[in-house]
């Protein structure tokens, strides 16, 4: 079967590992369309090569680089006609312009479609986008949505077809892998976002630690519109000097940053238009063998299971409880580190991720 997908998300070079692995099924000839780069409004991401065998990537023009909704992809017509796909993966949310304009494409040659969703919070679109929405949930084959609130969501909006739940990326275990910790350096508490907003709740962090006895340092990865007051909070509550800012971690550099952490904390709130839709972060340091500390917010506690500990939103002492539990019990960081990388295994390489991709294309063309 031939499969196209578009995707911006495929310029980051791990995510390219999922590639690979949906290449290596005999009866899949992959191709991947991204754009050269992505004007992010956190940063633009270049192209990386990372992991490029058994498929073909193609490196194509977007116009309205940056803009999440309307930007396309401007020579997909004429891949289409050229690459003749069995099956359109349309790496993006339905109610994008780019989404709406790849599946009319796709059906001009006859091809199968889907597309992925994080959504996990209903929320209405202005003209023309909820036109587009509609459109797109009434005539795409599948949908591969990458958490469980998302089949509820989109069950609301109307779409009746089938789907599958895949996150959209998993890890590479031979990348993320645990390393010896030193037992002398105190117990190290990490928090590690890439963009540090106010829906991340690293203030929650922030004074749940500050309650803490003993020897401990924090170190919270990422940048943002929220680190300025974070770093206040941290001298207000008088733990500047265990509180450390580490700025954007690369996706290269975040394994040994996530293998030092004894435990890595994501502390999320719901927001009245954001809700944590899954936390990449946290099955990076379960396959560290780090244990995890997540807040009940979304996908996190699917996400966690019975690998890690979970705490409401916004609860300082729960927070705090755990972080204890888990400082003054060598022996149940390490039963949770363990059961992070086995749970991992099991369901969030790309090696799965890619399995459960290639078995929903099977599903569609069996339709």
């Amino acid at each position: 079967m031939k499969i196209l997908m578009v995707s911006k998300a495929c310029l980051v070079g791990a995510y390219q590992r999922k590639l690979e692995e949906i290449a290596r099924y005999d009866d899949v000839e992959l191709t991947v369309i991204v754009p050269p780069a992505w004007l992010d409004p956190a940063g633009p991401v270049e192209l990386e090569r990372s992991h490029t065998q058994g498929y073909r990537l193609l490196v194509d023009p977007i116009r309205f680089n940056g803009q999440y909704h309307t930007y396309h992809f401007s020579k997909l017509k004429q891949r289409l006609a050229e690459i003749q796909p069995d099956i359109v993966h349309i790496d993006e949310e339905p109610y994008n312009l780019a989404t709406w304009l790849a599946l009319r494409q796709a059906r001009q040659v006859g091809a199968k479609t889907l597309f992925f969703t994080w959504q996990n919070l209903e929320k209405q679109y202005p003209p023309p986008f909820r036109y587009l929405e509609k459109e797109v949930l009434a005539g795409v084959d599948f949908a591969i949505m990458g958490n469980q609130e998302a089949v509820c969501v989109w069950r609301n909006k109307g779409y009746a077809g089938p789907h599958r739940v895949i996150p959209q990326f998993g890890v590479d275990p031979e990348l993320f892998y645990p390393l010896p910790r030193d037992e002398g350096r105190g117990f190290l508490i990490g928090a590690a976002n890439r963009r540090l907003l106010p829906e991340k709740g690293v203030d929650v962090l922030l004074r749940a630690v500050a309650g803490l006895p003993g020897i401990w340092r924090l170190h919270i990865a990422g940048d943002g519109p929220s680190r300025p007051s974070l770093m206040q909070m941290a001298r207000d509550l008088g733990i500047a000097d265990r509180v450390f800012f580490d700025g954007v971690i690369s996706s290269a550099d975040m394994p040994t940053y996530l293998q030092q952490l004894d435990v890595l904390v994501l502390s999320s709130r719901t927001m009245p238009n954001w809700k944590e839709q899954f936390g990449r972060v946290l099955i990076e340091a379960m396959a560290c063998e780090t244990a995890v500390i997540g807040a009940n917010s979304g996908e996190i506690p699917h996400v966690i299971g019975d690998a890690g500990l979970v705490f409401e939103e916004e609860d300082i002492d729960g927070l705090r409880a755990h972080l204890m539990a888990l400082m003054e019990n060598r022996d149940l960081r390490d039963r949770l580190g363990r059961h992070g990388r086995t749970r991992v295994l099991q369901h969030y390489t790309q090696q799965q991720i890619a399995a459960q991709t290639v078995a929903a294309y099977r599903d569609i063309l069996a339709q």
